[in-house]
C-alpha cells in the first residue's frame, strides 16, 4: 500500500540480499518523492544501527529542480548489519516561506500571512527553548510598529533558516520500508592480491626425467617477504590438495602424464586425501600452519582456492558415488566444456544428496578457516546451484563474519550479478577482455555506478588460464598499461606470478593459454636474475601499491570519473575523495594512459573540474608519481605519452 506521501524507486537496492558497503564508504541514497498540490515537500535518509536504533536523519536534496528525485550521501562507520529508510514530510514553514515571499511584497493578506508565520516559529521555538532566535523572530513578525517588509526579513535571516533546517517542522511524515546494508571489513572492497603456486617455489626441475622435485610450504614461504615488499595484502594459493593419478594431465595439457609429472592442481583428491588434506609433496598441515603464520608476520592474508570438483581418485568417489553423475554405461561423467575435455576431473552433482554434500563442503570450509584461511577464491561457482552458495555464504557469515569469498565466474552477466547479489563479497570480471578506450569506459561506468552496491570487482591483470593477446603482442609496455589500469580503476586488483616478469608466450597462435602452463607442471623462477636484468615490473607494481595505500581516493569504486581526451588511444580518469576540513583535505588522483603499447600518442585532455572538486577556471599543481615531475594544469591540458619511456601519467593534485 502506498504511503500518504509516496516514496518510490529507492536506490541502492538489492532484490536478492542486502546492499554492500565497508566502514566509511560513501554511497548515494536516492528516491522519487511526490505529493499532491503545491505545498512544500522534504525528504531524508534515516540510518538504523545494527541493533535497530535510529541513529540519524540525513537531509536529502532534489537532484535537479522539477525531477522529484531526492538524494543524499551517507556512510556507515562500522561493520555489521545496518539499514536505512527514506522519510518524506511536508514542511509548513517552507510552505509559508514561499507564500510569504510572494504575498507580502504584493500586500496580499499581509497581516494574516505574518501571523501564520509567527505561529509556526513559536511552535518551533517550544521544541528548542534554548534557541531564542526563533522566539525573537516570532515576536518580530507580530510587531505592528515595523513595516511588513522588516517583519518578514526578521523571520528569514540565515540564523532562523539554519535552525529551521536543522530541526524542521514535519507533518504527514511517511516512511519507506527499510533497506538492509551489510558492512563488511575493508578487505572486501580494497586490497592487492598476488597468486602463486607453492609447488613451483623451490622446485627442482633440472634433474633426470621423472625425478623432478616439488617445492614445499617451507620453500614457498621464502617468497613471502618479496610479495609483501611489493605492497600486496593477500596471497592467493591455487589448490594445495593431493592430486589424482587417473587420467592425470601432463605438461602442456598432454592427455597422459609422464613419469613424475605433477598433474593439474585442480584434479583434487587421491588415496592421500581430498579437500581437507594437503599434498604430501608440499608438507604437512603443520607446515601449512607455519606458512600461514609466516604470511601474517609480513602482513599478508591467505586466500585459498575452493574448487568443488574431484579427481577420479578422490575418496568421495568411492564413499559417496551419489555425489556424482553416472552415465548410461555406468561410468561417472567427467568435466567437459566442449570441445574441451577434462578427463581428470569429476564435477559434483548436487541434486542426489544436497544435504549430505552441503554438510561435507561446509565442514571443509570450516576446516581451512580453523587453519587460518580468511578468504576463499571459489573456482567456477556458476557451475553449482545458486541456492547452494546462498546458503553456504550465509552460514559462514553468521559464524565467521570476517571470512570473504571471491567468485571466479567468467560467465554470462546475469549469473555473475546473481552470485554477487546472493552473498559473494567480490567477483572476477571481464576486465581482461576490455582493452580499448570505449569498452573500458562503458564497462567501468557500469561497475562503478550500476552494480557497485552489490558487485565488487577484483581486477586480475592475468591468471594461469588467461594470457590475453594484448599482453602477448604488446610487450613490456602492455604489462605496464594493464598494471596501471587494474591498480587504479578498481579498489581490488591482482596479478598471477610471472606478470612482473612480463611472461607472454602463448601455447599456440590464437590461444590464451600459457606455453608450459604452470597448471600442469612446475615453473620455478629465478627472481634474482629477473631483477638484475632490469626488465622486471617490480618497481612499478610496488609504486602502484604504495599509492593505493597512501591515497584514500584509490580505495573507493563509486568515485570513478572519466574525462574527455581527443584521441581514441588515450584514456583519462580520476578518483576524488572529498576531505572533511583543513586537517583532512581533498584527495584527487588523475591518470592518463596510452592504451597503444606500440606508438607514442599526443592529445589534449579536457578535465571535468567540478567532478574533482575544482572550479572550471581554476589552475592547480599536479605531480606525476611515476616520474616525480610537476606541472600546472587547468581544464585543458596537452599530453604526450611514449610507451618506450612511460605509457602513463599518474598525477596527484596539490596547490589548490
Amino acid at each position: 500500500m502506498i504511503g500518504r506521501l509516496p516514496i518510490l524507486d529507492i536506490t541502492p537496492d538489492n532484490d536478492l540480499g542486502p546492499v554492500k558497503a565497508v566502514p566509511g564508504e560513501r554511497f548515494t541514497v536516492g528516491a522519487t518523492v511526490i505529493r499532491e498540490g503545491h505545498d512544500s515537500l522534504a525528504a531524508g535518509v534515516v540510518v538504523y544501527s545494527p541493533k535497530g536504533r535510529r541513529e540519524r536523519l540525513v537531509p536529502m536534496r532534489e537532484h535537479s529542480p522539477g525531477t522529484d528525485r531526492y538524494e543524499a550521501e551517507i556512510s556507515l562507520p562500522a561493520e555489521g548489519k545496518w539499514s536505512f529508510a527514506v522519510e518524506s514530510w511536508t514542511d509548513p514553514f517552507l510552505t509559508w516561506h514561499h507564500t510569504a515571499q510572494v504575498k507580502v511584497p504584493l500586500d496580499q493578506d499581509t497581516a494574516l500571512v505574518l501571523e501564520e508565520g509567527a505561529r509556526l516559529l513559536a511552535r518551533a521555538a517550544r521544541r528548542v527553548p534554548r534557541k531564542p532566535v526563533l522566539t525573537v523572530a516570532a515576536k518580530t513578525l507580530r510587531d505592528t510598529s515595523l513595516s511588513p517588509t522588516r517583519r518578514l526579513a526578521a523571520a528569514l535571516t540565515p540564523e532562523v533558516l539554519a535552525e529551521m533546517e536543522r530541526a524542521p517542522l514535519r507533518e504527514l511524515v511517511t516512511r519507506s520500508q527499510r533497506t538492509s546494508v551489510v558492512v563488511h571489513r575493508e578487505r572486501a572492497l580494497f586490497g592487492s592480491w598476488y597468486e602463486f603456486f607453492p609447488r613451483s617455489e623451490g622446485a627442482q626441475v633440472d634433474t633426470a626425467p621423472g625425478h623432478e622435485i616439488s617445492g614445499t610450504f617451507a620453500t614457498a614461504a621464502k617468497r613471502l617477504p618479496a610479495i609483501a615488499d611489493m605492497g600486496f595484502d593477500v596471497v592467493y594459493l591455487p589448490p594445495i590438495h593431493p592430486v589424482g593419478t587417473t587420467h592425470r594431465k601432463g605438461a602442456d595439457n598432454a592427455l597422459t602424464a609422464g613419469p613424475g609429472e605433477p598433474g593439474s592442481v585442480w584434479a583434487i583428491g587421491s588415496a592421500e586425501g581430498g579437500h581437507d588434506a594437503v599434498h604430501p609433496d608440499l608438507g604437512t598441515i603443520e607446515d601449512f600452519d607455519a606458512f600461514v603464520a609466516e604470511a601474517r608476520e609480513h602482513g599478508l592474508e591467505i586466500a585459498l582456492d575452493l574448487a568443488l570438483q574431484c579427481s577420479p581418485d578422490h575418496p568421495w568417489v568411492t564413499e559417496h558415488p551419489e555425489w556424482f553423475t553416472t552415465r548410461a554405461d555406468g561410468s561417472i561423467a567427467y568435466a567437459e566444456n566442449p570441445p574441451k575435455k577434462y578427463q581428470d576431473i569429476y564435477p559434483l552433482d548436487f541434486d542426489n544428496d544436497f544435504e549430505g554434500l552441503y554438510a561435507q563442503i561446509l565442514r571443509v570450509v570450516e576446516h581451512w578457516i580453523d587453519h587460518g584461511v580468511s578468504i576463499f577464491r571459489v573456482d567456477n561457482p556458476h557451475t553449482k546451484p545458486v541456492v547452494f552458495w546462498e546458503r553456504l555464504l550465509a552460514d559462514v557469515a553468521r559464524r565467521h563474519p570476517d571470512v570473504l569469498f571471491l567468485a571466479e565466474a567468467f560467465t554470462r552477466p546475469a549469473m555473475m550479478r546473481t552470485l554477487a547479489k546472493i552473498g559473494f563479497h567480490q567477483s572476477y570480471t571481464y576486465f581482461t577482455w576490455r582493452n580499448g578506450k570505449e569498452e573500458l569506459t562503458d564497462y567501468l561506468t557500469e561497475l562503478s555506478r550500476e552494480t557497485a552496491h552489490y558487485l565488487r570487482p577484483n581486477f586480475f591483470a592475468n591468471t594461469p588460464d588467461i594470457l590475453h593477446a594484448y599482453l602477448q603482442n604488446g610487450g613490456r609496455p602492455a604489462f605496464a598499461v594493464r598494471a596501471v589500469l587494474a591498480a587504479l580503476l578498481s579498489p581490488t586488483w591482482g596479478i598471477y606470478s610471472g606478470f612482473e616478469l612480463c611472461e607472454n608466450t602463448p601455447a599456440a597462435p590464437g590461444s590464451e593459454e600459457y606455453l608450459h602452463s604452470e597448471k600442469y607442471q612446475y615453473r620455478p623462477r629465478d627472481w634474482a636474475a629477473a631483477e638484475a636484468s632490469g626488465e622486471s615490473l617490480t618497481g612499478l607494481i610496488t609504486l602502484l601499491n604504495r599509492l593505493r595505500r597512501e591515497h584514500p581516493a584509490l580505495q573507493e569504486l563509486r568515485n570513478l570519473r572519466f574525462h574527455h581526451v581527443d584521441r581514441p588511444e588515450l584514456l583519462c580518469f580520476s578518483k576524488h575523495r572529498p576531505g572533511a576540513g583543513p586537517t583532512d583535505p581533498d584527495d584527487v588522483v588523475i591518470a592518463v594512459v596510452n592504451l597503444d603499447p606500440h606508438h607514442a600518442r599526443e592529445a589534449t585532455v579536457h578535465l571535468d573540474l567540478p567532478s574533482i572538486g575544482l572550479t572550471r577556471k581554476e589552475e592547480f599543481k599536479v605531480t606525476d608519481e611515476l616520474t616525480g615531475r610537476s606541472y600546472t594544469w587547468g581544464a585543458d591540458n596537452y599530453v604526450r605519452l611514449d610507451p618506450a619511456t612511460g605509457p602513463a601519467h599518474v598525477f596527484t593534485v596539490s596547490g589548490r
